[in-house]
């Protein structure tokens, strides 16, 4: 029906809109207030404790370095901070020795770009760079005089630092949640991959080679995450003591990683041992209770992960090495009655993959092997 009717399109398109604003406004708003706040604080320090008239280039250089691009990281506010106060102390230096017009401001501009892409490679640096400075050149030059709006800049520029530094939000948070759904993810596709064994079914073999390959974006994410929030820890006096934490998590992430491409090698060989049935009913049966077993050491894993306390990770992390442990000990063909070249490749397979989950749960590499019996 809204196909034939306009308005019931328009009116689901409205609805639709509006939903998803909303989503986003909730999502932000926690972003928006730390904006405002710093906007409108670096505009009353400039004016009242500076004695600036109309200090716009404080509050704009503020809103511009926090900005809304996904997670707020220091690198990126330091960069963008950066790029704002010298592209407004140079257009400040070149309005000085060349004066305001057209020709002025294509120079300033042309030195401005110039100038930023020597001195980083940043793409969102150089834009600051190169518009601030243009901004100079063509707005009036305050009273205070030229260089009042590098002050401003300054201003606007540390403040974010500031509200960044002591920001309320957990910097732990945001990496341990993408950890987790990506743990997660890897432990579904291992009861995929059972079920798979267990109804000799390639198609959802492929399936769950299809799903270990959509994880791509979720593991390239996670380093990002973690990076941010090591720069929080790092320069916020309140998380500093999560650095260790955030130690752990790299480490797992890195681990899970590999254990996600080991998945992955897994789920190709699997299709096409099932399609070519290279595997013993027997032998497929007791595979896919193993995958199921170890799938529940992943979970734990999961667990470990999003923990609050010290306490029950260390339980949830204990937990999920024992299990890893003792399924490290039957990977060898003979333990699934796996025979022929394919069934045993396919169970030899699985030893690197469980050697990156028992790393995974702060085991040294050499230990981890040390438990995979002899061939």
């Amino acid at each position: 029906m809204d196909q034939a009717n306009p308005f019931g399109r328009m009116a689901s398109l409205a609805r639709h809109r509006s939903l998803s604003g909303t989503a986003r406004v909730r999502v932000s708003l926690v972003q928006i207030i730390q904006i405002t706040v710093c906007a409108v604080g670096a505009y009353w320090i400039a004016e009242k404790i500076l004695g600036h008239q109309g200090p716009l280039f404080a509050a704009t250089s503020a809103v511009v370095a926090l900005g809304f691009g996904g997670a707020t990281r220091m690198r990126r506010v330091l960069e963008v901070a950066i790029g704002c106060t010298l592209g407004i102390a140079v257009g400040d230096l070149l309005l000085t020795l060349l004066g305001t017009g057209i020709w002025q401001a294509a120079v300033v501009v042309f030195i401005s770009l110039v100038l930023a892409r020597f001195l980083d490679s940043g793409s969102i640096f150089t834009t600051q760079f190169g518009v601030q400075s243009l901004l100079v050149v063509l707005l009036p030059a305050p009273d205070g005089g030229p260089f009042t709006r590098s002050g401003d800049a300054i201003v606007g520029g540390l403040c974010a630092l500031l509200i960044t530094a002591l920001a309320p939000k957990d910097p732990r948070r945001e990496p341990a949640g993408e950890l987790r759904q990506l743990i997660r993810e890897l432990s579904a596709i291992l009861r995929d991959s059972s079920v798979a064994l267990r109804e000799s079914d390639s198609t959802r073999a492929w399936h769950a080679l299809i799903r270990a390959r959509g994880t791509q974006s979720l593991m390239d994410r996670i380093p990002a995450s973690l990076t941010g929030a090591d720069e929080i820890a790092t320069f916020s006096p309140h998380f500093r003591r999560h650095r260790g934490e955030l130690e752990r998590l790299r480490r797992v992430a890195d681990q899970v990683d590999l254990a996600m491409r080991n998945a992955r090698v897994f789920d190709r060989r699997m299709a096409s041992v099932i399609t070519h049935a290279a595997l013993r009913e027997e032998a497929s049966e007791e595979l896919s209770i193993y995958l199921d077993e170890v799938a529940d050491a992943v979970d734990s894993l999961a667990r470990s992960v999003m923990e609050p306390q010290q306490s029950q990770r260390d339980r949830a992390e204990r937990a999920a090495r024992e299990d890893l442990i003792a399924a490290a000990a039957r990977l060898t063909p003979d333990s699934f009655g796996a025979t022929g070249l394919q069934g045993e490749g396919l169970v030899l397979l699985l030893r690197p993959f469980v050697v990156d989950l028992l790393e995974a749960t702060g085991m040294d590499h050499a230990d981890a092997v040390s438990f995979l019996p002899r061939l």
